[in-house]
């Protein structure tokens, strides 16, 4: 079982790396890890076993009563790592965004301009963003350097709707986004919210439904022109962007609850990275969707 984050559910946290990863095949002698026989493994199965210990007894078919514990490292990730990464990527993508919004104006002489820059910015930022994906590492410059460029994004964009659609909107949209976050946060670790296998596949039926109506939605506005079917305008718009946001809670759920297996599994401190962009990945996604939600509001009053 895999998070619903992109990041995440390419690799879950240890491909590769030396660790059982969530999905990890059956050992001999056994189910697979995390598992307790049935096909799902990691921390959605409710299993007490460690998805990220090796077990050097499985090829001889041993089996003993207590699960199998985490490698003998001072090399693992902890929580504190986690903080300290997505504190510094968060703070990279807020100074660009800053920088990006004092420099880059979006007045009528400039704007074409500086919107022109804040898309470049945005696309080489999802190429990197895939590219870090798909590699089997976290690359520390790789994660930083997305956050720098989609910073720029999120600045020119957040300044256009800020300065000529909804004056406002930004901070609006940071502080929606900050008390989603705490919101979650708080949930989860008070146990209101339980991470299962249940609720992992509602989520992810959810967010395919979601961003497969957003495409059919843009294709219709790219060869028809207007909004398209209407889904991000008027009263459509704001009910797709309030399940926007309540689908990147949910996606912010699952984050922390892979993050908290790792910790407590031994993951690698190097992942720390991963999760640090997966939560990035995540708050740019409800920001977004918080600032559309504003504006469209704001636009129709």
């Amino acid at each position: 079982m895999r998070s619903s984050n992109p990041v995440f559910s390419r690799r879950g946290f240890s491909r590769d790396n030396g660790y059982a990863g969530f999905n990890a095949a059956p050992q001999a002698g056994g189910p697979a890890v995390g598992t307790q026989g049935g096909p799902y493994a990691g921390p959605y199965a409710g299993a007490p076993t460690n998805p990220y210990a090796q077990n050097p007894y499985a090829q001889q078919g041993v089996q003993y009563g207590a699960p199998p514990q985490a490698p003998a490292t001072s090399d693992r990730m902890t929580m504190d790592d986690v903080v300290v990464r997505t504190a510094g990527t968060l703070g990279v993508l807020v100074v660009a965004a800053a920088v990006a919004w004092a420099l880059l104006p979006v007045d009528d002489a400039s704007i074409n301009r500086s919107y022109g820059i804040a898309v470049a910015s945005g696309l080489v930022a999802m190429v990197l963003g895939l590219i870090q994906s798909f590699k089997r590492s976290p690359t520390p410059a790789l994660i930083i350097t997305y956050a720098a460029l989609e910073g720029v994004f999120l600045g020119v964009l957040s300044s256009i709707v800020d300065n000529r659609i909804a004056s406002g909107a930004a901070m609006q949209a940071v502080l929606g986004t900050m008390a989603v976050f705490a919101a979650v946060l708080v949930a989860y670790k008070a146990g209101w919210i339980r991470v299962n296998r249940r609720f992992y596949g509602f989520v992810m039926a959810a967010a395919l439904g979601f961003v497969g109506l957003m495409m059919i939605n843009l294709l219709f506005s790219v060869f028809g022109g207007g909004d398209g079917l209407g889904f991000r305008s008027g009263a459509l718009g704001v009910v797709f962007g309030i399940l926007g946001v309540l689908l990147g809670a949910c996606f912010l759920a699952l984050d922390f609850k892979q993050i908290e297996t790792g910790v407590a599994y031994g993951a690698p401190r190097r992942e720390a990275w991963l999760a640090a962009f997966g939560l990035t990945l995540t708050l740019v996604w409800i920001y977004l969707e918080f600032l559309r939600l504003i504006a469209i509001l704001q636009s129709d009053n």
